[in-house]
């Protein structure tokens, strides 16, 4: 079972006056991790230092109790990375992308061959392997930087926003293709679609301002926001002030009346309110609005 510690990491920029991270420190087991936190709060640092894109001010990244530096140009082949949209190639059409990514990576032709065409399947896009991908949607784009992250089949998968721009059907597709590989795999998913890793993360980071906030199931973290998330049925004229004191997480219209579900400290006991059970979105809300 591959170990991946991150022990103690700093980084700053702008000459020290800005702190992405804030001695950070997680233990990652095979599985699915979710990691979520605001814009800046250095999820992104995180990924580039894991990936050995990125060097820290300090602290250190062990792979089963070895530094990374260590592994020089051997860490690349245990390790899968999906970034955002950036580093493909509109000339080249999705197989010779592939073919590309696959000789970079040290693989084979025959392992290549069948990893590339059981892939493009994967992701469900057999039909247009030999399209440019500069005429890609950004929801086809995105499903060919996965497959290329799992063409070394790596024991650390490390994915940025995989499912943005995907479709309901494609997201599905995808986050239950995720959660089937992970069983030896160490997968850490960035992402803002909180539904995505809901139900497949078997713990959750919450990052903010660079520290740790919390890791655990989700599950026990939405315990921790039990009778702090409350539906207030109330006027429509009343919303303005709803939103004025309450973080609104949701509502929608019920005749004359409007039905918001707020995350409080306390109730809402001035409207006509109900106790409700807490979501992993409530959740983010609470700790990041």
């Amino acid at each position: 079972m591959p170990t991946l510690e991150i022990k103690n990491i700093s980084k700053t920029y702008k000459k020290g006056t800005v702190k992405a991270l804030d001695n950070f420190s997680v233990t990652l087991t095979s599985g699915v991790y979710g990691l979520l936190g605001p814009n800046g709060a250095g999820k992104s640092t995180l990924m580039n230092i894991i990936t050995d894109n990125l060097n820290p001010d300090c602290g250190e990244v062990l792979y089963d109790g070895v530094n990374i530096k260590k592994f020089g140009k051997s860490y690349r082949s245990v390790l899968g990375y999906m970034p955002q949209q950036q580093g493909l190639y509109d000339d080249f059409t999705l197989n010779r992308f592939l073919w590309y990514m696959a000789a970079l990576k040290g693989l084979k032709k025959k392992e290549a061959r069948e990893k590339i065409t059981s892939l493009l399947e994967t992701v469900n896009l057999t039909s247009s392997a030999h399209k440019k991908i500069g005429s890609f949607s950004g929801g086809m784009k995105q499903r060919a930087l996965i497959a290329q992250a799992l063409l070394n089949d790596p024991e650390i998968l490390i994915l940025d926003e995989p499912t943005a721009g995907l479709d309901p059907k494609e997201r599905i597709r995808i986050r239950n293709f995720i959660s089937e590989i992970a069983e030896n795999k160490i997968v850490l998913i960035s992402t803002h679609v909180v539904s995505d890793i809901e139900f497949i993360a078997k713990e959750i980071i919450l990052l903010k301002q660079g520290k740790l906030l919390t890791q655990n199931t989700g599950i026990k973290l939405t315990k921790e926001i039990e009778g702090k998330v409350f539906m207030i049925k109330a006027q429509t004229k009343m919303l303005s002030k709803i939103r004025s004191v309450y973080r609104v997480s949701n509502l929608y219209h019920d005749n004359n009346d409007i039905v918001v579900r707020v995350v409080s400290d306390t109730a809402p006991d001035e409207y006509n309110c109900e106790s409700v059970a807490p979501t992993l979105e409530d959740l983010y809300l609470y700790y990041f609005e």
